[in-house]
């Protein structure tokens, strides 16, 4: 295991990792989740096998450290997974990275753009949303100190169901509200019009089941490659590994 310090109070960002040949994969969850837990069988893969591999969790989440202080905005998710690439003394890494991940991900690539040469994004968060909708997790609808002490933690977990509540078990409740709230309220410019602004290698993976994804057309003549993968939903790295794994290698 691996790690850097991703704030003045000593408090850090960890990782494990695969030896291998450069340039870099490094794999990012989504929230609530564990880049492990999501990525692991997918790096696994034959077709993946041979290159230098990171599976990091971001600030208050997995193995990683959860300092009450910290504000949890997309921002501060990228400065801290930019420390750890700093620290593992990367650059021009592939990052594959899942929703919430794939935000944090968008966001590091516009901010430190010589980090990053290539995006495979797995159903990322591209626009804000209002705070009472609270995405599919329900999070930002409570009131941070409703969620974290008054029952709304305990809620979220029954809702969200068995396997999506196995990681964000393992994460703080405090950081998973602020880190929610910082995704509904987005960036400015929103993570939609970053992802069409940047020059690398772009592929966005959406599942089948979740629907059409809103702007699709835009994305495409902005030269993100969009892939429509059958018979997967959100979380196409579960449903449909084949066709994440080929995307990855670049045999899509």
């Amino acid at each position: 295991m691996q790690q850097a310090e991703f704030d003045d109070k000593g408090s850090l960002i960890r990782w494990t990792e695969v030896a291998g040949a450069e340039p870099a994969r490094v794999y990012v969850h989504g929230l609530g989740a564990a880049s492990t837990v999501y990525h692991a069988h997918i790096a696994a893969r034959p077709e993946l096998a041979g290159r230098r591999t990171l599976f990091v969790d971001l600030p208050g989440h997995g193995i990683s450290d959860r300092p009450t202080d910290f504000g949890y905005t997309l921002e501060e998710h990228a400065d801290a997974l930019a420390a750890a690439l700093d620290a593992a003394r990367l650059t021009g890494t592939e990052l594959v990275a899942h929703s919430m991940g794939g935000a944090v991900a968008i966001v590091l690539a516009h901010r430190r753009p010589e980090l990053v040469s290539r995006l495979v994004l797995t159903e990322a968060s591209l626009d804000p949303y209002p705070t009472g909708t609270a995405g599919s997790s329900g999070i930002a609808a409570y009131e941070e100190d409703e969620y974290v002490e008054d029952g709304g933690h305990a809620r979220v977990l029954e809702k969200i169901g068995p396997s999506w509540a196995a990681t964000m078990r393992l994460a703080d409740p405090r950081a998973l509200h602020r880190t929610a709230t910082g995704l509904g309220r987005g960036t400015n410019p929103t993570m939609r019009r970053m992802l069409e602004a940047l020059t690398v290698d772009r592929v966005y993976l959406q599942g089948e089941l979740s629907g059409e994804l809103p702007g699709r057309e835009r994305l495409e003549t902005a030269g993100v490659r969009v892939v429509t993968v059958p018979g997967a939903g959100h979380n196409v790295m579960f449903d449909n590994p084949g066709a994440l794994a080929a995307e990855i290698a670049g045999k899509g």
